[in-house]
């Protein structure tokens, strides 16, 4: 039906439109001008360009001005990822803190779909050419005559453009010539394409070192020097034949062996340090990841866990020739904070062949720093608190020697022998005392034979002293005809006080701990009834002078008061046998135990005074014993031995290291007196409040 033409009535108001069409009317109010407008629909759908538009307003249109028109409104399209997390914080090694990287994907795949396309040249390709040749032909023929209708039906220029378009299709598809191989049903058509991407600007980076020390050096040889040079040679030639006197026979191989050892030793020694530097290079390349873990790891989960802890396993020292000896001694040097010492031996007492003395360094966990082998098992050691370099060693033969780790030799500097009062029974332990009267160095050992022994170094001999005989009863018995015999406690420990020189306790093997003066050999100055079983360690705390602890076969782990006789301050059962137990350095609360089920229990009193805030397994397999502990004196590390031969490092979580923190979160003053008014709290919770009678 053809369009009605509508009329438009106009005034100075307004003017209305009524333009009414086969299925449907509009209505719209337009604002005119004075002079009338006629508006008309057009007669054919082609001529529509060539009438005038009239802008139809609503009614609630609102009226903005000319600057508010132009008034621009930016929207940025990016292709930013809106689900991307932008909080991505990865550590940062340098500076030690945990930093926010900038860069983050934005890459998101919706789809994906892998082809099973194949080249046409493949042997693939060939077994389908050969098996669906016939069918192929066919289609293309079909395909090929299809386009030559469609060119046949085309008009005008479009007919000249399909008529290229299709030849050029021909040339695609017809084959070569010179032969008649038919199209694979998935072949594709490749055609060659080339793009040039932005190429990126070069960076170039330098870094500049210090330049390394230079020094001018220049000096003149004369006769004098060279014939001083030729004359240390001969020196040293004839000290080597001094050494080992050659026989008739073999005089003339021994001075060319004699002569190649010599500067075979002083090529070696020339380059010992360069080497051992190299060494430990390659080994803290070698334990990169552990290295890092010791210097800058910290669990951040201990910030989720209430109070507990945990231990992370960092470097595990062996030696090949000592894995089949257990640990029976932990020391660790009071100088330098890398080093320690490891006593190798046997507690199968039908099995003892031989011991090593092993000191270890962090810097290298591959290899000992020092190896002393020994012909009986090493049971103790202690390091000497002012001369790092000596070593003490209790044997389990009864004797006792002091290594210099500074000289070569591999045998003892000092050993007792019969003659000079060696013990009977093994020694369980040694320590270092303070030098006497006559500047001499001297240390203590305690042996099962109930002696605990004073031992001298003068000159170059040990002299012995012994302090205290460990008596069970106070009445002898009656021995074979009419002899009267002293039965005698079998000591296992002992340690002396951290500031009176002269108190030190012993414990036993009957599980009695003994309170003993130097200056007292004939008696005890106090007896506690500590324990059922053995008594594997004794220790006094490092803050307060009142205060030991002490660890038993019968699976318990003590707190005493030395002047409180009513029994223990603290007890607690650690569901096996504990084979040591041993104070932290840096706080007065926190101790740690090991036992033979192969855990390490870590206990802080002043957090949780009833069970430990660690409790971790640490040996591998399930019949390996701990044996020792021993804690590092600056770093937050604890050494662990085991009975297979095996020191394993572990590194503690800070909730095992908490220091007292104020309001603000500021650490307090971490003083000795701070330390033993923890403790005192404590210890005024759990002793007993004194009766009316004792008031009176």
């Amino acid at each position: 039906m053809p369009p009605i033409k509508g009329k438009v009535k106009g005034s100075q108001g307004g003017s209305t439109l009524k333009v009414s069409k086969a299925r449907g009317q509009r209505t719209s109010v337009v604002g005119a001008k004075d002079d009338e407008s006629v508006t008309e629909a057009g007669e054919a759908h082609g001529e529509e360009w060539m009438q005038a538009k009239t802008l139809i307003k609503p009614e609630d249109q609102l009226e903005l001005s000319e600057e508010e028109l132009k008034e621009e409104f930016t929207r940025i399209l990016t292709a930013n990822n809106p689900h991307a997390p932008q909080n991505i914080v990865r550590y940062n090694f340098k500076e030690g803190c945990f930093k926010q990287t900038s860069h983050v994907d934005q890459l998101a795949i919706h789809f994906s779909l892998d082809g099973n396309m194949i080249h046409k040249d493949s042997d693939e390709a060939r077994r389908q050419k050969a098996k669906y040749g016939a069918t192929e032909v066919a289609s293309e023929q079909a395909i090929s005559e299809a386009g030559g209708e469609g060119k046949e039906e085309g008009e005008g220029e479009g007919e000249k453009e399909e008529g290229e378009d299709g030849e050029k299709r021909d040339e695609d598809t017809t084959p070569a010539p010179g032969g008649s191989e038919a199209k694979l049903t998935n072949q594709f058509n490749f055609s060659e394409r080339a793009s040039q991407t932005y190429n990126n600007p070069y960076r170039e980076r330098g870094s500049q070192t210090e330049p390394p020390p230079r020094a001018n050096f220049s000096s003149t040889a004369n006769q004098w020097e060279i014939y001083d040079a030729y004359m240390e040679d001969l020196e040293k030639q004839e000290k080597a034949k001094e050494k080992k006197a050659p026989t008739k026979k073999d005089d003339d191989k021994t001075r060319k062996k004699l002569t190649a050892l010599e500067t075979q030793s002083d090529d070696i020694s020339r380059i010992g340090n360069a080497s051992k530097i190299i060494e430990r290079m390659v080994n803290q390349n070698t334990f990169d990841d552990v290295a890092q873990d010791f210097k800058y790891w910290e669990d951040v989960s201990d910030e989720y866990r209430d109070q507990e802890g945990t231990c992370l396993p960092l470097w595990k020292f062996t030696y090949d020739k000592a894995k089949r000896l257990a640990v029976t001694s932990l020391c660790t040097n009071p100088k330098y904070k890398d080093l320690f010492a490891v006593g190798h031996g046997s507690y199968d007492f039908m099995k003892q062949t031989r011991g090593m003395v092993l000191c270890y360094s962090m810097k290298n966990p591959s290899f000992p720093e020092f190896i002393y082998p020994t012909d009986s098992g090493v049971m103790c050691l202690d390091i000497h608190p002012e001369h790092p370099y000596l070593v003490a060693v209790g044997f389990y033969d009864g004797s006792v020697g002091v290594f210099n780790m500074t000289k070569q030799d591999t045998k003892p500097l000092y050993q007792s022998t019969a003659k000079t009062g060696k013990h009977t029974d093994p020694v369980w332990q040694v320590a270092w005392q303070k030098d006497d009267l006559d500047n001499n160095l001297n240390f203590f050992s305690v042996s099962s034979d109930g002696r605990v022994t004073s031992w001298t170094l003068v000159k170059n001999e040990l002299t012995y002293t012994d302090v205290i005989q460990l008596k069970l009863d106070d009445v002898p018995q009656e021995g074979p005809e009419g002899t009267q015999l002293t039965p005698l406690g079998c000591g296992t420990c002992f340690d002396f006080h951290k500031q009176t020189d002269y108190l030190f306790l012993v414990g036993t093997e009957e599980g009695k701990i003994h309170k003993c003066s130097k200056a007292y050999s004939s008696q005890f100055l106090d007896t506690f009834d500590a324990h059922h079983m053995a008594v594997y360690s004794v220790q006094w705390n490092y803050f307060h002078p009142k205060i030991f602890i002490s660890c038993s076969a019968d699976w318990s782990v003590k707190i005493w008061d030395h002047t409180y006789k009513k029994g223990p301050m603290f007890t607690f059962d650690l569901g096996s046998s504990v084979g040591d137990v041993a104070w932290a350095p840096y706080s007065a609360t926190v101790f740690a135990a090991v036992t033979a089920d192969g855990k390490v229990h870590v206990f802080d009193l002043n957090i949780n005074k009833y069970e430990p805030i660690c409790e971790q397994a640490v040996v591998q397999k399930k019949k390996t014993k701990l044996c020792h502990i021993a804690f590092n004196p600056s770093h937050p590390i604890i050494l662990v031995g085991d009975d297979r031969g095996y020191v394993t490092s572990l590194k503690l979580s800070p909730n095992l290291r908490k220091y007292p923190k104020d309001k603000k979160g500021n650490p307090l003053n971490q003083g000795p007196e701070f330390e033993i008014g923890k403790m005192d709290k404590l210890l005024a919770l759990v002793r007993e409040p004194p009766s009316t009678t004792e008031k009176n």
